[in-house]
């Protein structure tokens, strides 16, 4: 609910979990408590999501498909943008982490010759996010793992026909 109306009330979020607000207040004393239990969960599916893909020490290919599959699967479970959280220093150092994590294994695989080098600084980093995103709200009836094919044949093959 809260990833299509990022400002959707206690009252409504009470309504849509079958529950009484009282019922959400006794567990959360704020909104704002809510929001930081979201995404802190977020947070850690997305942290067991890069060390469940292995990516310093599976093969490359098999590391990428488990990363992708993976958050994909949080992607679909945790809905939410984190940039709202971004000005707490703890959630910003614990995202930027992860970042670094995933940075490390596309350079890796780039020395590898799993993708290809020559392009410009940063780019698998910022492309590579933003397909996951998609595939995960515009195919939603694929698995986890059969929308990960569709992410890593796009990052590795691209769209041409050659």
């Amino acid at each position: 609910m809260l990833a299509a109306d990022s400002g959707a009330s206690i009252a409504a979020i009470a309504a849509e979990a079958g529950v009484d607000r009282r019922t959400v207040y006794r567990r959360f004393a704020s909104r704002e408590d809510l929001l930081a239990t979201i995404y802190d969960a977020r947070l850690t599916a997305i942290e067991h999501a890069i060390e469940e893909a292995r990516l310093r020490e599976a093969p490359v290919a098999v590391a990428l498909h488990r990363y992708v599959e993976n958050i994909i699967a949080v992607n679909r479970t945790w809905p939410v943008d984190l940039t709202r959280v971004l000005v707490d220093d703890a959630v910003r150092a614990r995202r930027d982490t992860s970042v670094h994590e995933v940075d490390t294994f596309l350079r890796r695989a780039t020395d590898e010759g799993l993708l290809r080098s020559g392009v410009p600084e940063g780019w698998a980093s910022a492309l590579l996010p933003q397909l996951m995103h998609l595939v995960s709200r515009q195919l939603p009836e694929l698995s986890p793992g059969q929308a990960a094919d569709v992410v890593v044949d796009t990052l590795l093959n691209g769209l041409g026909a050659s």
